[in-house]
């Protein structure tokens, strides 16, 4: 009877660092992230087609600047459609595959460089908006006494139109391409800030972070290590809708005639532009819409399969 517990149970040495191995698969969160993002065949053709918009909105007109009244002086290269354009400088090239536009400009140029001019800006939007709505969202969640002032800012301010708030300021400060983004962010932060405190109100009070708190850990490292960590899949969400509509708003606020100035290349002021001749001269309409529809669409697709990936949920 001894002899058959003696071969069932037997002891181990408490010093012996192989008695305190657990084997698990080994896991990284942002691996297993990216590992479901590129399972999707459609984010490949997304990620092509945006590395094809990248390389040239940032590199064909890097080299190739884009020249908005190059032929001014000469009236017989406006409104030149591809073919026509192509005979009349004698060269069958990129330059001239879109036509030529109202002052004899190079349509494919124009996007080029309307197209880097719309990326950058809704990066640094983004960024900045992200950025500032997060850390604010974070402790304005978190901290009650925040919380009550907060929301008095939040209720005066967003009920301000926001259209209006950056028609206004862009007329104040002026059109250019920092005022532009000024208008864009100085209040932009706010819904990104409400909808993270309503995420932390949510998970504020939960056990680890009352046991960190209760052993004395700072507020900004509870904010940094314990909340925010947890909000990422929410963050990426929210990144994936920010970086689109900043394209859209400077499209639609070029095109109404209050956004970037006239000196910049804008999407926008392409299609406000050809929006009297879209009938006779089509070539001058319908690529820059193409272009800020497709950017707008790869950026959006991009980013909801990227925050659906980096939910831990789907990592199974």
């Amino acid at each position: 009877m001894n002899d058959n517990y003696d071969s069932l149970f037997y002891f181990i040495d408490s010093n012996t660092i192989e008695s305190e191995k657990i084997v698990a698969p080994r896991y990284s969160y942002w691996e297993s992230v990216f590992r479901v993002f590129f399972r999707k065949k459609s984010n490949w053709i997304a990620l092509f087609l945006l590395a094809v918009l990248f390389i040239g909105a940032f590199g064909i007109s890097w080299f190739c600047p884009y020249e908005p009244f190059e032929n001014i002086t000469d009236s017989a290269t406006f409104h030149l459609n591809p073919s026509q354009a192509m005979e009349y400088f004698g060269e069958r090239s990129f330059k001239w595959c879109l036509g030529t536009g109202l002052h004899g400009n190079s349509i494919a140029y124009g996007i080029l460089s309307a197209a880097r001019t719309s990326l950058v800006l809704a990066a640094i939007c983004s960024v900045i908006n992200m950025t500032v709505g997060v850390l604010i969202g974070a402790a304005w969640g978190y901290s009650r006494t925040m919380d009550s002032i907060m929301l008095v800012v939040y209720n005066i301010l967003a009920n301000i139109p926001y259209i209006l708030l950056i028609s206004v300021l862009v007329y104040v400060i002026g059109a250019g391409f920092w005022s532009f983004i000024f208008a864009l962010t100085v209040t932009g932060w706010l819904a990104i800030a409400f909808f993270i405190r309503t995420q932390v109100l949510i998970i504020r009070d939960r056990e680890y972070s009352l046991a960190s708190r209760c052993l004395g850990t700072p507020t900004g490292r509870v904010i940094t290590r314990n909340i925010l960590p947890y909000m990422t899949s929410v963050i990426v969400t929210l990144l994936a809708s920010e970086l689109p509509s900043y394209i859209g708003m400077e499209v639609f606020l070029s095109y109404i005639g209050i956004g970037l100035s006239a000196s910049i290349p804008s999407l926008g002021r392409m299609i406000q532009e050809a929006q009297g001749v879209f009938l006779t001269y089509p070539w001058e309409f319908w690529p820059p819409v193409i272009v800020a529809s497709i950017i707008t669409v790869i950026l959006y697709v991009l980013g909801q399969n990227l925050a659906d990936a980096s939910d831990p949920r789907t990592h199974m």
